[in-house]
């Protein structure tokens, strides 16, 4: 099989030789692979991305099926970045796949050595790493795109992209500024995918508050919010396409 021509033929189609070069040789570096995460990193690597390190220090549970990538009930308690590597190298051998269970936090983040990446993705859970990440990472060369939440939402045509300052109507993204204007800001500029719908919980069942992550973010931390794929997957893309579009950019 020829990979460059079968495999990514239709994105050579779109992008051109140079842009899928610089998409091969582009390093990136994707935190939390849950219901956002994971989708953005099948996107990365259907799309040509050739180096990607993911970081996630969960394993699958039940509760994961109705929206992570990876999540089966095959592969429940499983580490999800280990299954998560082996279907992404099943979708494109070649690629270097660097899989990392661990968590991002101020006491790890220099072991990550952030600087040897072009791209740094965040779709972590905890809001203090959230918030330590985008500190750290906007002090990189790295260019750096970051999630919002994506737990009460059903409609797809509210999403979309904002540089940080400039969200509106996400709790997440409102918590994340108050107690970010308390300490250092971010150095520079970066992009958010988020949506402003914000629903009531129907249900009545309360899942197990240890399942809680970032796409049912809860800025009560005590709650857990009803998430559904196609929004998280949407997310997961967009984050996908924002790198494509800044990648493929530089070559026009």
């Amino acid at each position: 099989m020829n990979l460059r021509n079968d495999i990514f033929g239709r994105t050579l189609l779109l992008v051109g030789e140079e842009a899928l070069d610089r998409l091969q040789h582009t390093k990136v570096i994707l935190f939390g692979v849950g219901g956002v995460g994971s989708w953005c990193a099948e996107s990365l690597i259907r799309s040509g991305i050739g180096h990607l390190t993911i970081v996630d220090s969960d394993s699958v549970c039940a509760s994961n099926i109705n929206r992570q990538l990876m999540a089966t009930t095959k592969t429940v308690g499983q580490s999800k970045v280990d299954v998560l590597k082996a279907r992404l190298l099943d979708i494109n051998p070649e690629a270097e796949i660097v899989a990392m269970q661990t968590i991002y936090d101020e006491a790890s983040s220099a072991s990550f050595r952030l600087n040897d990446y072009d791209y740094i993705i965040d779709a972590i859970d905890s809001l203090e790493n959230k918030i330590h990440l985008i500190r750290t990472a906007t002090r990189t060369k790295a260019v750096f795109f970051s999630s919002m939440g994506a737990a009460l939402k059903l409609d797809p045509t509210k999403i979309q992209v904002a540089e940080f300052w400039k969200v509106k109507g996400c709790p997440l993204a409102a918590a994340i500024r108050r107690r970010i204007k308390k300490g250092e800001l971010p150095a520079k500029k970066f992009f958010c995918v988020y949506s402003e719908e914000v629903i009531d919980n129907q249900g009545s069942e309360k899942p197990n508050p240890k399942d809680i992550t970032s796409d049912t973010w809860s800025s009560k931390k005590a709650q857990i919010n009803g998430t559904v794929p196609h929004i998280t997957a949407i997310f997961g893309f967009t984050l996908a396409g924002m790198l494509l579009k800044d990648a493929c950019g530089r070559t026009q």
